[in-house]
């Protein structure tokens, strides 16, 4: 079951494992997953006290990166949402 309050993200799918890699650096941030890999649509599993982290590095990274709420990531993906 997805999470409303995880971050979730669309980026260019190349860009998947490089971001996985970045917040794995991040141990404690949380886990990065694809929810739609061919389009680029993925989500980090975080706690109320690391999300805002997480958006945070997500707008340094040196490529394009769009927040995406819950709602946004479910229509632009596979995502059931359950």
């Amino acid at each position: 079951m997805l999470d409303r309050d995880w971050v979730y993200f669309r980026i260019n799918p190349h860009d998947m494992t490089y971001v996985t890699r970045i917040l794995e650096g991040f141990e404690y941030v949380g886990v990065v997953t694809a929810l739609d890999g061919k389009k680029g649509i993925g989500f980090v599993r975080t706690t109320p006290d690391t999300a805002p982290m997480a958006v945070d590095i997500l707008g340094h990274l040196p490529f394009s990166v769009d927040i995406l709420s819950f709602d946004e990531a479910m229509a632009g993906s596979n995502g059931d949402g359950q």
